[in-house]
């Protein structure tokens, strides 16, 4: 692609700070907090709920920036000082056109909210094989509208962020990454009930990686992909090797998630992957030779029960999802199932889906669905989990592990695993701690019997409760062997007998030792 004399840009390092003036930071913990603090500029105008709207594009925007002057600085460096050498594209990863880079926003005067926009799209267009749809993706709105916030609040974001260079050689993309985790995190505290949408407990994102295992060169895929953690968290789990370049897949309905979710993977240091915006069950747009692509990984907590969700175009569905039928119009649960399940590489594929308790038990069209899962075999494991652990709802979800060919001597077996205790109780939002995690991880890995909390039960067993998932219908729990009145009265008063006894001992000591007259 031929870029335009206009986009290239002059170089701003004249106008950073210097590095003398800065302090390296210690943990993505402490770059965290440095970004955090940026709220406070935005509090009163804006609810909690909104301030990833402001403070998700201007960290990408200012990470950018100081990425785009680290590689001018090698470039002049490479070149024994060759200016118009260190200004080629081809020495930056992203175009940032003349007079867009942050520095110049930070020279304006008045209209800071509309410079700041006009920036992004600028560079947006600038970088449309890389950055289509993802700057543009933010209201522009928010930052025009002086009403709620005006050139005063966006001149101390900008000259608070301005404090600290963000680029790679400062902050490398696994800390950066983890800080914007963070940030994700507390967003999704302080936002509860609007959480859901763009945020999965990352312990949870942890545990269902780890079960399906990706391999380095393997496809992932995440159907409903929030902010991208299961992606980034599937990356990590390959330890950031490059056969994961153009192997990382996610489609997502809403446009500024969407966009949340390619920054996110940036941040993380991922390269080219594939996000695409758009609603999955209507219209799924990660396509290979005219059907659904395939995936060797799928992974995705979708919204729960999906209500107006596409029911009258699932019987004749171009893609052949509703193999196993059409779920009801008012929950879309089980066309979620249907689409991953279709989605999974024949032979090799695996999934797992965060859902509501609701699909192990559902009868009618669902209770069909899930008969013709379990009598195919690709069920291999139904793990619950415990309350308030995802952000709003307080209802324990549960998650359900398929794969398209099991493991030998896994066959017609399906493990249930009753996690329902297996948390860390905290008064707002409970979580799992890492030793929850394991918990829950040995106890699929050992695919045993383990009383209380795991049952390993057969395609018949399933049948011959009518094809019911419930966990608790299967785990055999302790039982403590029940005694009648008279045993427990007999026990209580010769209980009762003793304790008078040694109390008319202690009496007596101290009486005859003159301490109690």
């Amino acid at each position: 692609m031929t870029v335009p004399p206009s986009a290239l840009t002059t170089p701003h390092s004249a106008l950073i700070t210097p590095p003398s003036a800065l302090t390296t930071p210690p943990s993505a913990s402490d770059l965290y907090n440095f970004i955090y603090r940026a709220c406070d500029y935005l509090r009163g105008p804006v609810g909690h709920e909104s301030f990833k709207d402001y403070i998700t594009p201007l960290l990408y925007y200012k990470r950018l920036s100081d990425t785009w002057d680290e590689e001018y600085q090698s470039a002049l460096e490479e070149s024994s000082g060759d200016e118009e050498y260190a200004r080629l594209p081809e020495q930056h990863r992203f175009v940032i056109p003349e007079g867009c880079h942050w520095e110049d926003v930070r020279q304006r005067d008045e209209n800071l909210g509309a410079a700041i926009i006009e920036a992004l799209h600028l560079i947006e267009q600038a970088n449309p094989d890389t950055l289509y749809g993802v700057l543009s993706a933010f209201s522009t709105a928010n930052f025009t509208d002086k009403s709620i916030v005006g050139d005063e609040r966006f001149r101390n974001l900008i000259e608070h962020l301005s404090k600290r260079r963000l680029g790679n050689r400062d902050y490398p993309a696994d800390l950066m990454g983890d800080a914007y985790e963070f940030l994700l995190k507390k967003f999704a505290d302080e936002s509860k009930a609007k959480a859901g949408e763009f945020y999965t407990p990352r312990p949870v994102v942890r545990l269902l990686v780890r079960i399906l295992d990706p391999q380095p060169g393997e496809r992932v895929y995440d159907p409903a992909c929030g902010s991208g953690g299961m992606l980034i968290e599937a990356v990590r789990h390959m330890r950031n090797s490059k056969l994961c370049f153009g192997r990382i897949f996610g489609q997502e309905q809403n446009p500024m998630n969407a966009a949340i979710a390619k920054m996110n993977l940036f941040l993380h240091g991922a390269s080219d992957f594939c996000i695409m915006q758009g609603d999955t069950l209507r219209n799924p747009k990660i396509l290979q030779g005219g059907g659904l692509a395939t995936f060797d990984c799928v992974i995705a907590n979708p919204p729960f029960s999906l209500d107006r969700w596409g029911a009258e175009m699932w019987q004749t569905d171009a893609y052949g999802r509703n193999i196993m039928g059409t779920p009801p119009a008012t929950n879309g649960d089980y066309a979620w199932i249907q689409h991953m399940v279709k989605s999974m590489r024949p032979g090799r594929g695996r999934m797992a889906v965060v859902l509501p308790q609701g699909v192990l038990f559902r009868g009618g069209a669902e209770g069909q669905i899930r008969r013709q899962l379990v009598e195919n075999g690709f069920v291999e494991a139904v793990v619950t989990l415990g309350d308030k652990i995802f952000y709003g709802t307080g209802l324990s979800p549960c998650f359900l592990v398929l794969r398209w060919v099991r493991p030998r001597g896994r066959e017609r077996k399906v493990i249930m695993i009753d996690g329902s205790k297996i948390l860390t109780r905290q008064r707002a939002q409970n979580v799992l701690s890492d030793d929850d995690v394991d918990r829950l991880y040995k106890l699929y890995a050992d695919y045993r019997d383990v009383e209380d909390f795991a049952k390993v039960v057969t395609t018949d067993d399933i049948a011959a409760k009518g094809y019911d998932l419930s966990v608790n219908k299967y785990v055999k729990y302790h039982e403590e062997k029940s005694r009648s009145y008279d045993e427990v009265k007999s026990d209580f008063d010769a209980t009762l007998e003793e304790v008078k006894s040694a109390t008319a001992k202690f009496r007596s000591l101290l009486e005859s030792g003159g301490l109690l007259k």
